[in-house]
């Protein structure tokens, strides 16, 4: 009995460490999986580095955010790196009230359609919602509703070459907020995103 139960161990380990073979990227999809490793494999063959990566990220948050309108303030949030990756990230200081949050999704998730990218997830919850998308190029882009209401856009790049990656030279439309970490809680009223706000 004992050695049927070692031999059925065995067998599950087994089986589990196979189940994870072919699927990288930790995608659930199949179809997504296999479109992101093809991406990746095109993003490194043309020879793009991180610090191409982080101004292609740069050029998606910039355009995105001039959709909003009415314009939005924003900061640059911190940029992180992993071993062949790069992601920018943008914090709104806007007060987005709750009744307008779903007015700012549409416009960024309507944007983000007619630059042929792929919405792969949406979450609709009232207090916390986010829309999650994707370019042809594997670059995966978000925005989303975090503590009191203040919305965050993020920019990830695919894998690419691995190299130094310099501050964005994207100038914020507000406070620069240099060295300050965390960023404070929206603290920017406007008359159409703010409406119905405490």
């Amino acid at each position: 009995m004992k050695r049927r139960l070692q031999i059925v161990a065995v067998a599950l380990a087994f089986g589990f460490a196979l189940s994870g073979c072919g699927n990288d990227s930790g995608q659930s999809s199949g179809s997504v999986s296999a479109g992101t490793t093809k991406s990746t494999k095109s993003t490194k063959e043309s020879g793009m580095d991180m610090q191409e990566a982080a101004e292609r990220s740069d050029g998606m948050l910039d355009a995105v955010l001039k959709e909003i309108d009415p314009e939005v303030q924003w900061a640059h949030g911190p940029t992180t790196t992993g071993s062949c990756d790069v992601t920018r990230r943008r914090t709104v200081m806007t007060i987005v009230s709750a009744e307008r949050r779903q007015s700012f999704l549409d416009q960024v998730e309507k944007f983000w359609r007619k630059s042929d990218y792929r919405i792969k997830a949406k979450n609709n919850d009232k207090e916390f919602p986010a829309v999650y998308a994707q370019t042809k190029a594997g670059f995966g882009i978000s925005v989303s509703f975090r503590g009191k209401g203040q919305a965050f856009f993020e920019a990830d790049s695919p894998c690419v070459k691995e190299s130094k990656v310099a501050d964005s030279t994207s100038k914020p439309n507000g406070p620069a907020y240099e060295g300050v970490y965390p960023l404070p809680r929206p603290n920017v009223h406007s008359d159409y995103w703010s409406t119905g706000a405490s």
